[in-house]
């Protein structure tokens, strides 16, 4: 009789903790590993980033930058796919699966988003936008910077056929002194192979510079632009 009482005792003892356990082990044959990888619906190419997450719940994870994914979900669980650009997707991960493994590779087709028109004005009122307007000073067209570039080459020109005065032939005087003793000691640099002191020479040659008419006579002289 003891005996009976001891094992009823004990049955009645053991049993919430063997329910317990059996309930322990139908939810771990629940869980599943889910993995994948999500690409796009046009070129198959890797999609990183996408958000995926479990429906009806705050779970779920990030695809990486090769857009594989990785974490642990129930079966017949609802996964939700979205990414900016992207239609959202769905997927249910079966629930007459044997294994605790499930792999995934989910296509994500292109979504057009369409924005509301949006008109921005510069100014809060038209009293300031009228003030603004009549004191607009607008910038320079291409018209008015050509004829700036016309009016500095004008001027060039006029520089360049200027007679020279006493000051500039000192400066002139000056900078040859300053170049002699520059190179005393060595070799100048010769010119005979620069091709900016050649440019200067044909263009010198047809603009008939080394031509001088006198006495109804043409007599040619050569003054070397590369010396």
């Amino acid at each position: 009789m003891k005996k009976s009482l001891i094992l009823f005792l004990f049955c009645l003892l053991s049993a919430p903790v063997l329910m317990q356990a059996q309930q322990e082990g139908e939810e771990r044959n629940k869980l599943v590993q889910f993995s994948g990888v999500v690409v796009t619906a046009d070129s198959l190419r890797p999609l990183p980033f996408t958000h995926i997450t479990i429906q009806g719940s705050r779970r779920g994870t990030i695809s990486d930058y090769f857009g594989f994914f990785s974490f642990v979900a129930e079966k017949g669980d609802v996964i939700v796919f979205s990414s900016l650009g992207y239609k959202k997707s769905y997927y249910k991960i079966p629930d007459t699966l044997s294994g605790h493994r499930y792999s995934l590779i989910q296509v994500m087709q292109n979504d057009t988003i369409l924005l509301s028109e949006t008109v921005i004005y510069p100014w809060p009122s038209p009293s300031q936008f009228k003030d603004a307007f009549i004191n607009l000073n607008p910038p320079t067209d291409d018209y008015d910077r050509a004829m700036n570039n016309l009016t500095l080459a004008e001027l060039k020109e006029r520089g360049e056929n200027m007679p020279m005065d006493g000051s500039m032939n000192y400066r002139n005087y000056i900078q040859n002194v300053s170049n002699q003793l520059y190179y005393a000691g060595q070799l100048p640099p010769n010119n005979l192979l620069n091709p900016i002191a050649w440019s200067k020479f044909i263009k010198a040659w047809q603009n008939g510079d080394f031509i001088r008419k006198k006495d109804s006579e043409t007599e040619y002289y050569y003054n070397d632009p590369l010396e």
